[in-house]
């Protein structure tokens, strides 16, 4: 409660008393009601304790002023101090909690640091022993690592322009337009989005980049603009050839807006989450037609990836290692600003409980979408050394000490034990100087008489209309303008800026003040914080009789900004950022470009770029008197002004586009490149017509050769059932006629064990998968008490079989898939059990998603299954068998808090029958003492390790995977692979299920959730308390999402295959 004076005199006294006293002081609770007085006491304990705020103390101090009785004023001063009382203790209380948290976390952290280095010693020589943590550390020199780092990478030159690279950003929240861009219009069309689009612009026309796509979220709702409504907006063509001509017709910068959430509402940021699934696969159809298209233009009908796919703020992050994942190309995060450490700030207010803040800012959810994107990232770019050590030192996933010696052993060829930590680098955003005249100093003149009307009489000159606007609220706009530029938001100090102004007079009898705070129509529909800073300030500007000295328009165009720097350069003034912290300040570069000397805050970016352009002052942005000493110096002294204005011209090429870009695309090109790579090709649209009639062969025999008529009965397994159908043996003329034109294996010895053998055999080397248009995915996580699957899923996967062929026409092109956490030797012996033959399944995605097998495809001599090897290269990015776990098994076996001890707790045992090579399964042993799936991976995080663990089959197992291998990724790898929507595959579900369940929910396929037949998951396992929510991740409502009974007919499960169908056409 600093800074508010009103209150202080009473808390000090509190506090000097202390709460002892209070306590013995307190008024026994009798009903003074009754004798007609008012008793405070009472009303602090009924009302006062659910909840104040500053502002309603406030209005009550104002009331005691205004009270002239005697009485009843001594009644409001209790009750006020009571009141200040009680708010004292709550913080005090939450920053002792926070102390606790803090300190438990810097040991978690020790803990884990201590394990990874104790883990790495193991196979270090005698000598590299010697080299502790500290002497890895501190081997270098800042300007020894500079220089080795430069000599190591390649710069990025235009001898690069034949690569024809395609660059992915994606930045979903806020408005995303190329041209009048509404900065300012909320919290969330700020610089990020003006970065992006200039961004993408910038990379389109450097050397070697053929196109880049701006992904972002399509919005068609009444209370905002059209143009965010259209699916594509062109930024920039591409660049030209020597010959003056366009390179091709997809080349160039363009924003893709990608349909997702409601369609009809703009939403903020916060409520973005559960709905990012639904981005991921929209983004993921978008970016497989376009490596299509680029393909037959410029990359010899073979398919172009992604070069890199690069996440801007926690949400795009979160999307983009999804993407990363699904398509295993490179991906690049920037932060912009951190979850981390804006509930660091907020907690230490102490307005606000830790969970008060999660459900306002969906906090938790969005430091675990940043903390994923660390697991992913190959690079994480900043725009201050302050960012890597203050802020992205925060996570888990990055440890400052742990990062340079998983490098220094990285360079030494030592083993890292599976052990990352992503690359930061420091890479200041760039700017566009094409619309910035620079003009030398000329002989003091009134420029802005001339402009205005000079006292010669003539004619003023035509005047940007901003100038008007800012103009008009001025009585001498000659005077020296302090410009600051940022929405009205509590962080960005506008109210300390304007105190400084109005206490300082020699400031105000010098120059004029100009806010520009965003724009607006009316102060009472704004947010409740961006309304309370203009309230404010409009108070302030009331208090200290500013009319005539500060200019505070209510609305600018993105156009009028360079013309609002240019008006206050012409009156010799200053620009100000006065931000309690600044993450990087790109109004400071751009106001040096147009000549403005800047004072800004000495917390955060502005210190990078004042060491770079040394054109002004940096300022504790608490102190106001330092602040107007400081605009005070620099207007007043001239010779430092120009100095300031000269330095700032002179140094600011370092942040130009061209400039960020060559350094970003060097760093990029300084990672592990990755792209899919399959062993074998993928198949085309067009197949040769032996293959055609040899897939034809084995879709007949999946139709059930249904041609036939007159009531035929079939097997589960789709071919016809002759015995069951009294006798007659011939086959209907059409299938005679398929069959006559295949061409039989030659040569074959197993052509003579049978026809239904030989049938088997004449699958093609690619899975039927391909030509499947609909999938239709089980997913049931149905178990007992003991993990083994419930027998009652036998009868459920034979109706949603029979449903599935119910329509002949819809069955010709829809396969069957399985999607289980059981090994893929269980899960056929399970359906075989059932007599459901393996090959009614086009796919089986096992364990947990670590696994793909297509039945009737990739099988041995004996028949027995092979897992997809595409599939295993796709997802062993960051994969660490061995060092996962040795780890896993101690953090698993030891209780919570005895990280030391020498007595394990056994509480798993491993699970080989259900392991393989990127599987690590465990039967758990006592539930009750497994360590929850976020509390396990925030361990491994500060252990650098990388992985997906999740806890299955009614929580009696506990699997351990690749970081990017689930089972809705494995959907998604399906596509990827064969081509097969995701739009077009319905995914049948429990109302619970194992810890991954939650993904398989959301996204663009359709979800069929049956009731009261999953009755235990593991789902208590997922989360810790106070970790973010299942409505963080699963929309309450979709139109994607349908309920089933489990006893429902096939009859029925074929009505809502149907309705979902024409639910999602209609959307």
């Amino acid at each position: 409660m600093a800074g508010n004076e009103w209150i202080n005199g009473y808390l000090e006294a509190i506090l000097d008393s202390g709460a002892s006293a209070i306590e013995e002081q307190k008024p026994a609770p009798v009903n003074l009601r009754e004798r007609g007085d008012f008793n405070p006491t009472k009303y602090f304990v009924e009302e006062v304790v659910t909840g104040v705020d500053e502002s309603d103390l406030h209005r009550t101090w104002i009331k005691v002023v205004a009270t002239r009785t005697t009485r009843e004023r001594s009644s409001r001063l209790e009750n006020m101090c009571w009141r200040i009382w009680h708010l004292t203790r709550k913080k005090k209380q939450l920053e002792w909690e926070e102390l606790q948290r803090l300190a438990h976390r810097r040991w978690e952290r020790e803990q884990g640091l201590r394990d990874a280095t104790e883990d790495m010693s193991e196979d270090l020589s005698e000598g590299e022993k010697g080299d502790s943590l500290g002497e890895m550390i501190q081997s270098e020199t800042p300007r020894k690592r500079f220089q080795r780092n430069i000599s190591n990478l390649e710069v990025w030159s235009d001898d690069k322009k034949e690569k024809k690279l395609y660059i992915v950003l994606i930045s979903l929240h806020g408005l995303v337009r190329g041209d009048n861009m509404e900065l300012g219009r909320d919290s969330d069309t700020g610089g990020q989005v003006k970065y992006v689009v200039e961004l993408s612009r910038a990379l389109a026309r450097m050397p070697g980049v053929y196109r880049v796509d701006l992904f972002t979220r399509q919005i068609s709702s009444p209370e905002i603009d059209w143009s965010y409504g259209e699916p594509t907006e062109m930024l920039t063509g591409g660049p030209e050839d020597g010959d003056g001509n366009d390179v091709g017709e997809s080349s160039g910068a363009y924003i893709i807006r990608i349909p997702f959430g409601p369609r009809d509402k703009y939403l903020r940021k916060e409520l973005l989450w559960p709905y990012i699934q639904e981005f991921v696969d929209g983004a993921l159809a978008h970016i497989l037609n376009m490596s299509k298209v680029l393909g037959e233009q410029i990359g010899g009908d073979q398919p172009v990836w992604p070069y890199v796919i690069h996440g801007h703020y926690a949400d795009a992050g979160d999307s983009a290692a999804l993407l990363s994942g699904a398509l295993n190309v490179p991906m690049v995060l920037t932060g912009h600003s951190l979850g981390r450490n804006k509930l660091e700030q907020l907690l230490k207010q102490g307005r606000q409980s830790k969970e008060d803040i999660n459900s306002t800012y969906k906090m938790m959810r969005r430091i675990e979408g940043e903390e994923l994107s660390l697991d992913v990232a190959e690079l994480v770019i900043t725009s201050t050394k302050q960012e890597i050590e203050e802020q992205w030192g925060l996570y888990d996933g990055f440890d400052v000490k742990l990062e340079k010696v998983l490098r220094a052993r990285a360079r030494r060829g030592v083993n890292c034990h599976s052990r990352y930590m992503p690359r930061m680098v420091v890479i200041p955003p760039g700017m566009d100087f094409s619309n910035v005249v620079v003009q030398e100093d000329t002989p003091e003149v009134d420029e802005l008489a001339q402009l205005t009307g000079g006292a010669d009489g003539s004619s003023p000159k035509a005047l940007p209309t901003i100038w008007s606007e800012v103009m008009r609220f001025l009585t001498n706009p000659h005077k020296p303008m302090i410009l600051a530029l940022s929405r009205p938001d509590p962080k960005k100090n506008l109210t300390t800026l304007l105190k400084a102004f109005g206490e300082c007079r020699p400031l105000k009898e010098l120059a004029n003040l100009t806010l520009i705070m965003g724009n607006r129509d009316d102060i009472e529909e704004m947010s409740a914080g961006n309304a309370n800073v203009l309230t404010t300030v409009l108070k302030l500007i009331d208090k200290y009789d500013l009319y005539g000295q500060v200019a505070y328009p209510k609305h600018h165009k993105q156009s009028d900004v360079p013309d609002i720097y240019r008006l206050a350069a012409k009156t010799k003034g200053v620009f100000i950022n006065p931000a309690l912290v600044e993450p990087f300040g790109l109004t400071l570069i751009e106001a040096a470009a147009h000549g403005l000397p800047m004072v800004a805050t000495k917390n955060g970016g502005p210190v990078d770029i004042h060491r770079a352009l040394n054109n002004g002052l940096l300022v504790d942005p608490h102190d106001q008197h330092a602040i107007a000493d400081a605009l005070l110096k620099l207007l007043s002294e001239k010779n430092l002004w120009h100095d300031c204005r000269k330095n700032g011209w002179k140094n600011i090429h370092l942040f130009s586009w061209p400039e960020h870009c060559r350094t970003y695309l060097t760093r990029v090109a300084a990672c592990r490149m990755r792209h899919p790579q399959w062993q074998t090709d993928t198949p085309g649209d067009e197949v040769a017509a032996e293959e055609s009639l040899n897939d034809s062969l084995k879709d007949v025999q999946d139709m059930s050769l249904r041609l036939s008529v007159d009531g035929e009965k079939y097997s589960l397994n789709g071919s016809l059932d002759l015995a069951a159908a009294g006798g007659d043996n011939e086959m209907p003329d059409q299938v005679k006629r398929v069959l006559s034109k295949i061409k039989k294996p030659e040569s074959d010895p197993r052509e003579s064990e049978g026809g239904n053998k030989m049938l088997d055999n004449v699958a093609s080397k690619y899975p039927l998968l391909r030509r499947r248009r609909r999938l239709i995915v089980i997913a049931l996580d149905c178990y007992d008490r003991g993990g083994a699957p419930d027998r009652k899923m036998i009868r459920i996967v034979q109706n949603i079989i029979k449903a599935v062929r119910l329509d002949s026409q819809a069955a010709r092109f829809s396969g069957l898939a399985l999607s289980t956490a059981m090994p893929v030797s269980e899960a056929v012996e399970f359906l075989t059990s059932g007599s459901i033959q393996v090959n009614e399944f086009d796919a089986l995605i096992c364990s947990s998603g670590s696994e793909v097998y297509y039945p009737g495809t990739y099988t041995e001599e004996d028949g027995k299954l092979l897992p997809d090897p595409d599939y295993a290269s796709h997802i062993d990015y960051r994969w660490g068998f061995d060092g996962l776990k040795k780890t896993i098994w101690k953090l698993m076996n030891t209780p919570e808090g005895e990280e030391n001890s020498d007595q394990p707790a056994n509480s798993i045992e491993e699970d080989l029958k259900s392991s393989n090579s990127h599987c690590i399964s465990y039967l758990i042993k006592d539930p009750n003492k497994a360590k929850r799936v976020d509390n396990l991976r925030q361990k491994l995080r500060m252990r650098g390790l990388r992985c997906h663990p999740m806890y299955c089959r009614s929580s009696t197992r506990m699997q351990v995977i690749p970081l990017l291998a689930s089972r809705a990724q494995a959907l998604r790898y399906l596509f990827v692979r064969w081509r097969l929507n995701l739009a077009n595959m319905y995914v049948f579900l429990g109302e619970t299920g194992d810890t991954d369940y939650e993904e398989m929910i959301s996204g663009t396929h359709k979800t069929i959730i049956m009731k009261e037949v999953v009755f235990k998951g593991s789902e208590e396992l997922l989360r810790t308390s106070g970790s973010y929510h299942k409505d963080d991740i699963v929309p309450n409502e979709s139109p994607l999402v349908a309920c089933l009974s489990g006893e429902s007919s096939e009859e029925e499960i074929a009505n809502v295959l149907k309705n979902l169908s024409k639910s999602a056409a209609g959307m």
